[in-house]
């Protein structure tokens, strides 16, 4: 009786081990997964979860993932009409996830749409707007706009490192990287260097396993710090910036339309933030540092 209380309780700790083992793979994947699908993180783990168990209830989902079940109910029928889930006919219906191969080619076609739709009206659009308006906006007043959505963070940043033959400094946290890595940015950066400038990136990281992470994303120097927040810097030389505050990153985390940012080009916020960019670069350690390597191992 004994023995089979303990090989009992060895499989319920098997199981709960294999559950937090999948649950630290979920975490890995869902910033490049948010990025790739156009995913919120609950999304990602109701995908990766519905990939790992197979075909179940929204309601067996909702208990596994301890969400709400009207909150599933209305993520799996979101998810359902984007075609990233089917349900059958079955009562109770069960949920299936698309293959991976689909979903992402899925993702792809849905990309390719969007900017064929913009190569074929867009320059139109344009003429007409300029044959019938002609601008009067002044380009010595400060300018301010705040952007919603990481997505069109992203595209404003490339737009950005695309266009400059300059320094840009690129503040932020190591997760934002993870998620910059699969937009255009890092292709932008190689335009911006063929342009004469470079982007200089400061990070803060914890493990030297990360490191790989930091250095896939291509950046033309970078630098390790300790960061005066969880927020995103993007500051072009003295010329414009896009900056994000911590709180808007962590809601972003959860949901990408979450992330807002203000853009602008006031001389006065510029020129106060440009010069701490500068100030922490001088005070971090270079990616390759052998003393940061060093100091990195002795916290594994």
């Amino acid at each position: 009786m004994l023995s089979e209380e303990i090989n009992s309780d060895q499989k319920e700790n098997g199981e709960k081990k294999k559950i937090m083992a999948f649950q630290d793979y979920v975490d890995s994947l869902k910033g490049e997964l948010e990025e790739i699908l156009d995913l919120d993180e609950l999304e990602v783990k109701i995908y990766l979860n519905l990939l790992r168990t197979g075909p179940i209830t929204a309601s067996a989902l909702a208990k596994e993932l301890d969400v709400d079940r009207a909150r599933m109910y209305r993520t799996v029928d979101k998810l359902v009409n984007r075609n990233i889930l089917s349900t059958t006919l079955s009562i109770p219906k069960l949920c299936i996830p698309a293959e991976p191969t689909e979903a992402f080619e899925l993702a792809l076609r849905k990309k390719e749409d969007e900017v064929k739709k913009i190569k074929k009206s867009g320059h139109q659009i344009i003429e007409k707007i300029s044959s019938e308006i002609t601008s009067t906006n002044g380009i010595s007043v400060p300018t301010f706009r705040v952007v919603q959505g990481r997505a069109n963070t992203y595209s404003d940043i490339a737009q950005i490192i695309e266009n400059s033959s300059d320094t840009i400094y690129i503040v932020t946290t190591l997760e934002d990287i993870s998620k910059m890595y699969h937009s255009t940015i890092p292709e932008k950066i190689t335009i911006c260097e063929k342009n004469g400038g470079c982007v200089k990136l400061l990070v803060e990281i914890e493990e030297y396993k990360q490191i790989s992470f930091v250095k896939r994303f291509k950046a033309t120097e970078t630098r390790i710090c300790k960061l005066p927040s969880k927020g995103r810097m993007v500051i072009e030389n003295y010329k414009q910036m896009i900056l994000s505050d911590s709180s808007a990153a962590n809601k972003a985390s959860l949901n990408s339309d979450l992330d807002f940012s203000l853009c602008t080009n006031s001389a006065d916020m510029i020129n106060n933030l440009n010069r701490l960019c500068e100030l922490l670069w001088e005070s971090a350690e270079p990616l390759e540092s052998l003393v940061l390597k060093k100091y990195l191992k002795g916290k594994k």
